[in-house]
């Protein structure tokens, strides 16, 4: 749907592989019930996900259609929460606790001083980078075997309240795939990095009964997207780190625990004491 019309009919939710169709029933249900839609006969929700089965009993299915609903009716503006929350809860990135994790750009004023905001769920692994400075030898977690401690994944939202068209917008998601790798993520073998860009920008809303026969919008031009992809990948690359820096050790299922990003390692690392 996404991918063939350009258009979202949902708020996007971000889960545990296994809570995906209780997530989707949920978004259904809340769109259904929205003021106006009571002829509305087709829903297209969009849910992301990761597999944290090593700290969540991932089998139990915990998640209910009410803890979406909650999430979606409880969502404000302001700062978001980082670290062990929500769908962050039980993800592993690199060896440490991971979770969720957000960072924001404002392009030049000369290009429309718009924002570009970014949220990821971190639950992937790799060669832990940081300003090109191979952490993960400094920290002691190369990799001893490559599934288990690079494979995960890694969802990326990303939301601009510029005039963006489709095509660009997905050109603007593709970016954060580089703000992934400087982190030192691999996109391993069993790695399911996905990203979605969306504008909330008005000229971009989609009708649902179109008013007329043409489609006209004011959108940016492809010459000035160059700023837009660059504070694409800096924001990425800065939440996934926030991610690590907000997340804290956690014991999960089965006694199984995952130790928190060790900062004062990191700073010593970087600073090269």
């Amino acid at each position: 749907q996404v991918e063939e019309l350009g258009t979202l009919e949902t708020p996007i939710v971000l889960t545990n592989t296994l809570s995906v169709p209780v997530a989707m029933d949920a978004l259904i249900d809340y769109t259904l019930r929205q003021e106006g839609n009571e002829e509305v006969r087709s829903v297209n929700p969009v849910v992301g996900e990761t597999n944290d089965g090593r700290l969540n009993d991932i089998r139990g299915r915990h998640i209910q259609q009410a803890h979406v609903l909650e999430a979606i009716t409880n969502a404000a503006s302001g700062p978001v929460a980082e670290g062990n929350v929500g769908a962050g809860t039980g993800t592993v990135a690199f060896g440490f606790k991971g979770g969720i994790g957000t960072a924001s750009r404002i392009v030049p004023k000369k290009v429309g001083g718009y924002t570009v905001g970014v949220l990821v769920q971190a639950n992937f692994g790799g060669i832990l980078t940081l300003n090109g400075k191979n952490l993960a030898q400094a920290l002691d977690r190369i990799p001893s075997s490559y599934k288990q401690d690079t494979d995960g994944s890694c969802m990326m939202v990303v939301i601009t309240d510029a005039p963006l068209d489709t095509r660009n917008l997905k050109r603007l998601a593709k970016r954060c795939m580089l703000g992934l790798a400087r982190t030192g993520g691999i996109a391993s073998n069993g790695s399911g990095d996905y990203v979605i860009a969306l504008s909330t920008a008005k000229e971009n809303t989609v009708a649902y009964t179109p008013e007329s026969l043409l489609s006209t919008s004011g959108t940016i031009h492809n010459d000035y997207m160059s700023p837009f992809f660059l504070a694409a990948i800096e924001a990425t690359e800065e939440a996934i780190w926030n991610a690590l820096f907000a997340a804290e050790s956690m014991t999960g299922f089965e006694g199984f625990r995952v130790e928190a990003l060790p900062q004062d390692k990191v700073l010593k690392a970087i600073m090269g004491e």
